[in-house]
């Protein structure tokens, strides 16, 4: 099913929204009424209507992986077998059940998709390699990028 597409040209009031929901979700609506310059019941069917719009997905807190003990973090390079029966499912079946792979993206160039994972180290990334990824019947080759360190991480959005 595709997405619909949405009207990204939004209003002044309707951009601070989300730019301020972006930047801290926790927000009450008097607080993010009292930052874009609105009263609290427009700032609230505003956010309603971005949600029921599917503008805005879903809330979330943002933890330090580190924190968690997952220190190494792999930018991987996923190559399938063109011919290989099933292999897009089984691989996309294998990432969405897969903790460690925080994001996958299909991609062009060399390489079918590019999969970000994080592991506590690197004996556990060879394992989650050898027990999750070489079993997917249809991968062919696997390029990992160990990140050496983030220059940027940003989750925010720009809003037109």
């Amino acid at each position: 099913m595709a997405k619909e597409t949405v009207d990204s040209s939004f209003d002044r009031a309707t951009r601070l929204i989300l730019e301020a929901l972006q930047q801290d979700a926790s927000l009450s609506t008097q607080q993010l009424a009292e930052r874009v310059g609105l009263s609290a019941t427009p700032v609230w069917r505003r956010v309603r209507e971005l949600e029921e719009r599917g503008v805005i997905r879903r809330q979330v807190v943002l933890v330090d992986r580190e924190q968690l003990g997952l220190s190494i973090c792999v930018l991987a390079n996923v190559s399938l077998v063109r011919h290989s029966e099933g292999a897009v499912e089984a691989f996309e079946a294998m990432v969405a059940a897969s903790p460690e792979i925080v994001e996958c993206q299909a991609i062009t160039g060399e390489a079918d998709y590019v999969i970000k994972v994080v592991a506590p180290d690197m004996k556990a990334y060879d394992q989650f390699l050898q027990t999750k990824i070489f079993k997917v019947a249809g991968v062919h080759s696997v390029r990992s990028n160990v990140v050496l360190r983030e220059v940027k991480y940003e989750t925010a959005l720009p809003v037109p």
